[in-house]
């Protein structure tokens, strides 16, 4: 990944989940506790799965940084994929982990392919995710070759 993203142009405005403003109905899947993942197989069968657009050591972006204490310049493994039905795109996400994370038994992290990343996050004991961020994606704010690709025509 040379690109510090492949989905977005620029780094999107972050929010804390605390802070999020979102319709009713869709809250419960933002702010999903357990594996999305699980959570959208359950609603539409085997034929949800993962599409790795890119995941290597990367530079996060400046927010990330901020975020996850990283010193700035340090490369983190930064994963983004497609959430997907059959090929129809259901989430687009961008994960990024620090270094720190990706010792001992969680090294594996760093090699899951288009294995979800939430369904092994959440069978391993003793991790937690500390906090979620949400972003609103202005079409603009998009990379073309994935605005075409998804139909992404308004906000996401």
């Amino acid at each position: 990944m040379h690109l510090r993203s492949l989905l977005f142009q620029r780094e999107p405005a972050w929010q804390a989940e605390r802070l999020i403003v979102a319709p009713f109905a869709i809250r419960p899947w933002l702010f999903e506790t357990g594996s999305l993942t699980t959570r959208l197989r359950r609603l539409a069968g085997p034929g949800v799965g993962v599409h790795l657009l890119g995941q290597g050591r990367n530079k996060p972006f400046a927010g990330e940084y901020a975020s996850l204490e990283l010193p700035v310049g340090r490369r983190a493994l930064v994963r983004e994929v497609v959430l997907h039905c059959e090929g129809r795109p259901l989430v687009l996400a961008r994960t990024v982990i620090p270094p720190r994370t990706l010792r001992g038994r969680h090294r594996g992290l760093a090699h899951l392919g288009e294995r979800p990343l939430g369904e092994v996050l959440f069978a391993l004991r003793g991790l937690q995710r500390q906090s979620l961020e949400l972003a609103r994606i202005e079409p603009a704010g998009w990379r073309p070759s994935i605005a075409g690709e998804y139909g992404i025509t308004e906000s996401v």
